[in-house]
């Protein structure tokens, strides 16, 4: 029966339903009583809505802005909906917006454009705006409803500068959405002030899920938050955020007790294993795969002192600065099977401070034939970019260049605590001076939507003793993330089962009883594609 739509409007889910088709989840469905009371009786209510990625959020967004548009049509009212930046946040939810009041049969042929970001059914409207610092959103009116989408990611003073003031002439609403990061985010002080709040008059504000939560409805979604944290570890930074709703600090020690308990625990095997242990061949190998020792060499460099160069026999101009830094990493195999990755192993370590590069090419040059390593993984930002030419020439197809920018080491940050979280790094060769890189080193989240992990030892740390901290051999240990984007697939020879085989596959042919009967060289799989 199809409802009448003075019906249609009174309902959410009803409206939403029967004119898109889709069924609101019930954690959707949960903030829309509160949320259209406060709308209805201007309270100015301040709710906040916590989806896990992937969730549904943005779908339960642009339902409810298109549902109130409508609701809305016969009166002069303003709804505002902030992204985080322009391109791509505003301009995507703008074409799905625009997607969606076309499929829908009550709007399509009714609404109308605006200028580039507005958008209007009859006298209602809606402006979608960009929450970026830069931009200009003078002027617009919030009259029925701000929506602030990805609120971890808006500054809590712009916010306050620039949108708040939308909603005091008409004591509007006020929605803020989007997933938790650090207590230092404009949504996590929302949840505070609406936990606050709710204590207060018993009015329900925060609506919070968690990954948990939604695998209760969507066992799909659970299955995919399952394969997440095996790749990526329980206590990643975006696992934790993302999916469970547990904020992190913005700044503080990268590698805690759990994470350094993880990587300094381990031990080298007796044996390093043959690439060709496995019963086939791994990319990267030798066609033999009987001599490889599956190792590979990460290298992190510094810049060569002056004075070195100029007399080799003189004394460092800066005996306390960065070195060039080798980690020797044995790549264990094995785990690919179940954790689709290797196990790295770092084995052994050589350092040079200051050394003309020239020399440093010539040490590496030696080393790499003693221990003919799968791929050289090397930092080729600036200076290094010599030593790579060099070292490309002499071993072409296993140097993997890493330009170092902000965004990049963020995330080489990121996926080196996943292998670490995941239990697939071990130092076997630590030493003192490593394992104080390692301890001292921090990390800061930077603001914004590109959540920019900026890590390090922090310039001028000191040891004890006085002694400066670097972290060479941190970010060369680092570079173990290069290789898990290479391709570690299992190929294995073609196998081709013959009919005497057939009783031991315990294959069953139930087409009309048919007992094949073949000669011994034809192939039981074209038998198969020829008869089923």
């Amino acid at each position: 029966m199809t409802l009448p739509i003075d019906s249609l409007l009174t309902s959410t889910p009803n409206y939403v339903q029967s004119t898109t088709g889709i069924h609101l989840r019930p954690y959707q469905l949960d903030p829309i009583p509160n949320l259209l009371d406060s709308i209805q009786k201007h309270r100015g209510d301040s709710i906040v809505i916590v989806f896990p990625r992937q969730s549904g959020k943005d779908e339960f967004l642009i339902h409810l802005m298109a549902y109130l548009l409508d609701l809305y049509s016969k009166f002069p009212v303003g709804i505002v909906a902030v992204n985080p930046t322009y391109k791509p946040q505003t301009i995507n939810a703008l074409l799905r917006f625009d997607q969606l009041l076309n499929k829908n049969p009550l709007t399509a042929g009714r609404w109308r454009k605006h200028g580039g970001f507005m958008r209007l059914i009859n006298l209602a409207r809606i402006s979608f705006l960009s929450g970026n610092l830069s931009s200009n959103v003078v002027g617009a009116t919030a009259s029925l409803l701000l929506i602030i989408n990805e609120a971890q990611d808006i500054s809590p003073a712009l916010y306050q500068r620039k949108f708040l003031p939308m909603v005091a002439s008409t004591q509007a609403t006020c929605l803020f959405a989007g997933t938790l990061w650090t207590s230092s985010t404009l949504l996590s002080q929302e949840i505070r002030h609406a936990r606050y709040a709710q204590e207060q008059d018993g009015r329900q504000r925060l609506f919070m899920v968690d990954a948990d939560h939604v695998r209760r409805v969507l066992p799909n979604y659970g299955a995919h938050v399952d394969s997440v944290i095996a790749r990526w570890g329980r206590q990643h930074p975006l696992v934790k955020t993302q999916y469970f709703n547990e904020e992190i600090d913005a700044s503080s020690s990268m590698f805690n007790s759990a994470r350094l308990a993880l990587i300094f625990s381990g031990s080298p095997l007796k044996t390093p294993p043959k690439i060709g242990d496995f019963g086939g061949s791994w990319r990267g190998a030798d066609e033999s795969g009987e001599n490889h020792r599956g190792v590979t060499f990460l290298i992190d460099l510094a810049g060569q002192d002056e004075a070195v160069m100029a007399d080799p026999a003189s004394r460092l101009a800066n005996p306390t600065r960065d070195s060039a830094a080798l980690s020797i990493a044995e790549v264990d195999t094995s785990t690919v099977s179940t954790l689709n990755y290797p196990t790295y192993r770092i084995l052994h370590r050589v350092e040079w401070t200051g050394q003309n590069h020239l020399t440093v090419f010539g040490q590496l040059k030696s080393l790499a034939e003693s221990w003919n390593p799968l791929y050289i993984v090397m930092d080729a930002t600036g200076v290094g970019e010599g030593l790579w030419a060099l070292l490309d020439k002499s071993f072409p197809g296993k140097v993997i260049p890493v330009k170092f920018t902000s965004a990049t080491k963020s995330e080489i940050g990121y996926r080196f605590l996943a292998i670490i979280d995941t239990g697939r790094f071990r130092d076997c060769s630590s030493t003192p001076e490593v394992e104080i890189q390692y301890r001292t080193c921090q990390s800061e989240v930077l603001p914004g939507p590109t959540k920019t992990l900026r890590w390090g030892v922090p310039e001028g740390k000191r040891d004890s003793d006085g002694t400066l901290i670097h972290d060479d051999f941190l970010l060369a240990d680092s570079l173990v993330t290069q290789l898990d984007t290479l391709d570690w697939s299992f190929h294995s020879p073609t196998i081709i089962i013959y009919p005497n085989t057939v009783g031991s596959l315990g294959l069953n042919f139930r087409d009309n009883d048919i007992q094949p009967t073949l000669g011994d060289n034809t192939d039981l799989l074209d038998f198969m594609d020829h008869n089923y």
